[in-house]
């Protein structure tokens, strides 16, 4: 699912691998999802988004391991910090640290 809330893409990228505890629960993967675009919905930071789940590609460099991941563009690092301490942010983070088991986080700059 990608989401755009304006046209203009970033130079700071963040991109969030979660493992939820319990992968194949219905009611906790829509709690999660419901959550999670509810926060992102509401920041008043983020660029551009996407919410995805493994793609069925098939070879030995892709880890199709993880549950969900977030990919989140910002104009710059410090939109990404004032994003990190937002209060829809650490919302999403209070109800629904329970649910994941890991999160990878991954943080790149554009250099194009």
């Amino acid at each position: 699912m990608i989401m755009n809330t304006k046209q203009e893409t970033g130079n700071f990228y963040h991109t969030v691998f979660f493992w939820l505890k319990n992968p194949d629960n219905e009611e906790e993967n829509l709690f999660f999802k419901t959550s999670l675009k509810k926060f992102i919905q509401h920041s008043k930071y983020i660029q551009t988004k996407h919410i995805g789940t493994p793609a069925s590609s098939n070879r030995t460099v892709i880890d199709c391991s993880y549950t969900y991941n977030l990919v989140l563009s910002f104009r710059n690092k410090e939109d990404q910090d004032k994003y990190q301490v937002e209060e829809v942010h650490k919302q999403f983070i209070e109800e629904c640290k329970d649910l994941w088991e890991e999160v990878v986080v991954y943080d790149s700059e554009n250099i194009l």
